[in-house]
């Protein structure tokens, strides 16, 4: 399988606009908030939504709405609702489906005929939706929720071998020892279990890597550049290497990188020439600017940090160090304190209690999902020999050693997962058919397990022709960890070799970083074209399933800028313009068989034929008893009260009360005690208002992101939070 590179995304936050909001356009898809409905002369307006629990992907949540009868006043209310969750990450949005409205309460109004009334179109109108929101305000909402349940995750964080460059190097992994396979009809061999092009032939083994080959009498050292390659290795090359196009670094290269070959897991960091340090402004903290991997000192113990997959490992020396792992909760200080303009600003997502950080753990928590055709969607699994099974330490199940696919024996019943959907058989062999349960036990995998990922697989619901399924990061490697992600469990698993070759997930060797707005990527070191066969049925998928690689430049006087320079300038000035930087999504992968990835907006039930955005500010919030309040522009709290207004001289009601709240006068003591908020509900309100703030920021850059419409962070910088 050709392996493909997108631009890894850059990081920036929006500024606060005072009732957040949302530009032109979002009509399109369903995004704008508050939303009016019209239905039998009665005009509904309904806030944006409050969500309180996450469980599987079934939401719960309450809204402020306000209902106006034709000649009537306006009333406010709330209602409680829970709905069943499909996520889509790359559009950012999700579609709250099968709407249910558990209670509808309108406060301080005891007119029960129409409350009833109300109840009875509300429910009947908006149970008919799919609704449709912003991943950003979800995740934003729930972290203030408080109720997110996390799967605490044991990994192993001993670090692996790290090498230090101050020149030009790759890093070229091996799993374990060299396995030679020969190849039909030609005198050489190639090494089966790596990655990376490796032939011999006689008593000489060569290696492809962008523009250069590489020679040497030992498979693990020696290597050197040469333009004496055999003509029938260089075309068994161009048959089995991925196409692609020399890069700005490559065409510049006069010299052929150091190569750097590991049969254990390692990774490499690298800088051009000797280290180079700037300062991180507000902290005791120095950054090396002449690389690409994300190395800090801290001025006080002079000790260095790098990180890696999401981990951070510390030495006091760079070329000779031994490194140890640094606990989340246990970094300096000063990192929680590098500011959003900082070179050094995407380690945020890995220090506990960011900001960043906090929308990483949170996005740990949202499934990918999909609808399953149970007749059209199929397996296959490719076994090497007899079926042989081993028992999951702390199970009653056995997982496949021999298979293509992740296998489990329950009982007497095999249960695979592929590309995140659970099917089951009565024999290894098949046939196979998509499963509506999971194996009992699935949970209590531990991490030392292959297996592991599978538990981050679920099913949600069936009928006899759908089965709704989703996964969860978990099931592509990324896990949170003490308040921050890391990628991989950090074990190694051994991999299968037989007549073919099985590999078997990793942690170490593929440079994996974060970004809080496209998930995971990864780079090897140098430049793109080092990396990767094409898929041959001989082979088994090698390196970080689920995520594409995202492209690092590598240094050689470059340093970060193929994979940071989006930060200031945008998605279309950043490295290799027009390639894709979103979410992985595995179901896409079955996308012409039988499986309809959900969550996208053109996915909804005509929601903005039925509910239109109006111009008010989305500035109503309730508490969780159902009382109303409004904030205004100065930040001052108002609480709602529904009352019968008596009708003047002329016999006719007034005006309905604007939504828009009025100045705030410094309340007098005589001022109706009903009217009074306490700290404490203050305190909560403004938590919602935060957290409404911040998904919306959050919404207004992913969507300019992907409309290309914004310019940098600098021209935002003026306005901090």
């Amino acid at each position: 399988m050709k392996l493909k590179y997108f631009l890894a995304a850059f990081i920036v936050l929006f500024s606060i606009n005072t009732f957040s909001q949302e530009k032109s356009g979002d009509e399109e898809i369903g995004l704008k908030w508050p939303k009016e409905i019209t239905k039998n002369g009665t005009e509904v307006v309904l806030y944006q939504p409050q969500l309180d629990k996450l469980e599987g992907n079934i939401l719960e949540g309450r809204m402020a709405l306000s209902v106006k009868p034709k000649g009537e006043d306006e009333i406010f209310g709330a209602l409680w609702f829970k709905a069943r969750i499909s996520a889509d990450y790359d559009t950012r949005t999700a579609i709250l489906e099968k709407l249910n409205i558990i209670k509808i309460h309108f406060p301080d109004f005891d007119d029960t005929a129409r409350v009833n009334r109300f109840a009875k179109l509300l429910t009947g109108e908006i149970e008919s939706w799919d609704m449709v929101m912003s991943l950003d305000r979800i995740l934003a909402a729930l972290e203030e929720s408080g109720n997110i349940k996390l799967l605490s995750d044991k990994v192993n964080n001993n670090p692996p071998r790290i090498f230090f460059r101050t020149k030009p190097a790759v890093l070229v992994t091996i799993d374990g020892d060299p396995i030679l396979k020969s190849v039909s009809g030609q005198k050489f061999e190639y090494v089966v279990n790596t990655p990376f092009f490796i032939v011999k032939k006689k008593h000489d083994y060569y290696i492809k890597g962008g523009k250069f080959w590489y020679k040497s009498k030992d498979v693990l050292s020696g290597y050197k550049n040469t333009d004496k390659v055999p003509s029938d290795i260089v075309k068994f090359a161009e048959q089995n290497m991925p196409e692609t196009k020399e890069d700005s670094i490559t065409k510049n290269m006069k010299t052929a990188p150091e190569i750097i070959v590991s049969t254990k897991p390692a990774e490499l960091v690298s800088t051009d020439g000797e280290p180079k340090y700037g300062t991180i402004d507000s902290t005791g903290l120095l950054y090396v600017t002449n690389t690409d991997n994300d190395i800090i000192r801290y001025i006080k113990t002079q000790e260095l940090y790098v990180l890696l997959a999401g981990r951070w490992y510390k030495s006091k020396s760079l070329k000779d160090g031994s490194w140890q792992f640094v606990e989340p909760e246990d970094l300096p200080g000063d990192f929680k304190k590098i500011p959003e303009d900082s070179e050094m600003a995407e380690v945020r997502a890995n220090v506990p209690g960011t900001e960043e950080a906090k929308e990483a753990i949170l996005e740990q928590t949202i499934p990918q999902t999909a609808e399953v055709d149970r007749k059209k969607t199929t397996l296959k699994v490719k076994w090497d020999g007899a079926p042989k099974f081993e028992k999951i330490k702390g199970t009653e199940l056995s997982v496949a050693k021999n298979s293509d696919k992740t296998v489990i024996l329950s009982g007497n019943k095999y249960f695979a997962v592929d590309d995140g959907i659970w099917f089951v058989s009565d024999k290894p062999e098949g046939p196979w058919k998509v499963s509506d349960k999971r194996p009992e036990d699935v949970d209590k995998i531990p991490p030392e397990s292959e297996a592991y990922n599978v538990k981050y697989v679920y099913i949600y619901d069936s009928s006899p022709d759908i089965v709704y399924v989703g996964y969860l990061p978990g099931y592509t490697w990324s896990f949170a960890y003490h308040g921050c992600v890391v990628y991989g469990t950090g074990y190694w698993y051994r991999p299968w070799y037989y007549h073919y070759y099985f590999p078997r997930p990793v942690t170490w060797g593929f440079g994996a970083h974060w970004n809080p707005y496209t998930g995971w990527g990864f780079s090897f070191g140098i430049s793109f074209g080092w990396v990767g066969w094409r898929f041959h049925p001989y082979r088994g998928w090698w390196g970080p399933r689920g995520f594409y690689p995202g492209y690092r430049h590598g240094y050689y006087h470059w340093y970060r800028r193929g994979y940071y320079h989006g930060y200031r300038r945008g998605a279309a000035a950043g490295y290799y313009a027009g390639r894709r930087n979103t979410y992985n999504n595995v179901y896409r992968y079955r996308a012409n068989n039988g499986v309809i990835r959900t969550g996208s907006p053109r996915q909804s039930r005509d929601l903005n034929r039925k509910a239109r955005p109006v111009k008010r500010p989305n500035n109503v919030y309730t508490d969780r008893k159902g009382n109303i309040y409004m904030r205004n522009k100065n930040g001052n709290w108002k609480k709602v009260e529904n009352k019968r207004q008596p009708r003047n001289a002329s016999g006719k009601q007034p005006a309905r009360p604007s939504t828009r709240p009025a100045k705030q006068r410094p309340q007098s003591r005589t001022a109706r005690s009903g009217s009074r908020i306490s700290q404490q509900q203050r305190q909560q309100l403004q938590r919602s208002y935060q957290s409404r703030s911040r998904g919306n920021r959050s919404y207004n850059y992913n969507r300019s992101r992907r409309t290309g419409s914004y310019r940098g962070r600098a021209g935002m910088r003026g306005r901090r939070r």
